[in-house]
């Protein structure tokens, strides 16, 4: 009985390693010719918006340093 599942895992193991190969091995390959597209214009990915979003972080780190360097004594009065 263990055998028999030791088998079966092995073949489903063989399987699952050889079906990607299998699979790619039957496509012909002067069908895999890739060709580009041609660009007629670009995209405007920018947006404009990264100068505000630079400036938030900028303004973020500052307000990080200004309280984690903030005079304030908040030690214990016990000795």
């Amino acid at each position: 009985m263990r055998f028999g599942k030791i088998g079966m895992a092995a073949a489903a193991a063989a399987s699952l390693v050889s079906a990607p190969v299998l699979a790619q091995a039957s496509q012909p390959v002067s069908s895999v010719a890739r060709t580009s597209a041609t660009v007629e214009s670009e995209n405007d990915l920018e947006g404009g918006s990264g100068i505000i979003i630079a400036i938030l972080a900028a303004a973020a780190v500052i307000a990080g340093i200004v309280i984690a360097a903030d005079g304030s004594d908040d030690t214990p009065t016990s000795p």
